[in-house]
């Protein structure tokens, strides 16, 4: 795209709306890096459960994470994630840490911890070519000084259907799952998730995967002018 200027733009929203795979997508049309926030703090929650720890021991949760190695791979046609050398992409996706993420993300300590690793990568990439940056707080508290902000959202019977069929999961634990994530990340005290007051907010219900990313690239052209 001309007119990237090898910046960062910063996509929200919860699960099911979409985020993960315009932002990969988008970073492959821009020829920009890519960075799933989520995947970080998935990679502290695995590192607490097989260390047989309680997700729900602040205390714990943050000497884990302040001893655990986390190296993220950012391209976006084969981003992974590493835990302590190890290669962790699948596992991060189980049922097991879904069911503990919001719990431990929840932890300001450990939002602090990554929030800086995450700034870090940032930083680098802006120096080169650029990246997309997904996550719940990554317009308001990660970058908030991102080229561009959005807000992607759907419909909460759409985001079940979505992720249901991503994981062949049953519909309506899926949608009850979502609805306790939701309520736990909105509510959380430490960078809850919340539209960014200058973000554009899209609703992905009724798009296609093409249409949203044709949508931020022409909202990117014209943060860019």
């Amino acid at each position: 795209m001309s007119g990237w200027n090898a910046d960062v733009v910063a996509v929200d929203g919860p699960s099911g709306s979409g985020k993960s795979t315009v932002s990969r997508r988008l970073a492959q049309r821009l020829g920009a890096r890519y960075l799933d926030t989520g995947a970080m703090y998935r990679a502290v929650t695995l590192a607490v459960l097989r260390a047989g720890a309680d997700p729900h021991d602040a205390e714990t949760v943050v000497k884990i994470a302040s001893t655990t190695e986390i190296t993220m791979g950012t391209d976006p046609s084969e981003p992974h994630v590493m835990l302590d050398g190890e290669r962790v992409d699948t596992e991060i996706r189980g049922p097991e840490v879904t069911a503990h993420v919001s719990a431990v993300a929840a932890v300001p300590e450990v939002r602090r911890l990554l929030v800086d690793q995450q700034r870090e990568i940032i930083a680098a990439a802006r120096q080169s070519r650029g990246i997309i940056v997904e996550g719940r707080d990554i317009g308001a508290v990660v970058a908030p000084d991102a080229r561009l902000k959005v807000f992607l959202t759907a419909s909460p019977d759409e985001r079940a259907r979505r992720r249901s069929a991503e994981h062949a999961a049953d519909l309506d634990v899926t949608a009850a799952d979502l609805a306790r994530r939701d309520r736990l990340d909105s509510t959380r005290a430490a960078d809850p998730l919340a539209q960014a007051p200058d973000a554009v907010a899209l609703d992905t219900t009724e798009l296609g995967i093409d249409e949203v990313v044709e949508r931020l690239v022409a909202l990117l052209a014209g943060a860019t002018r």
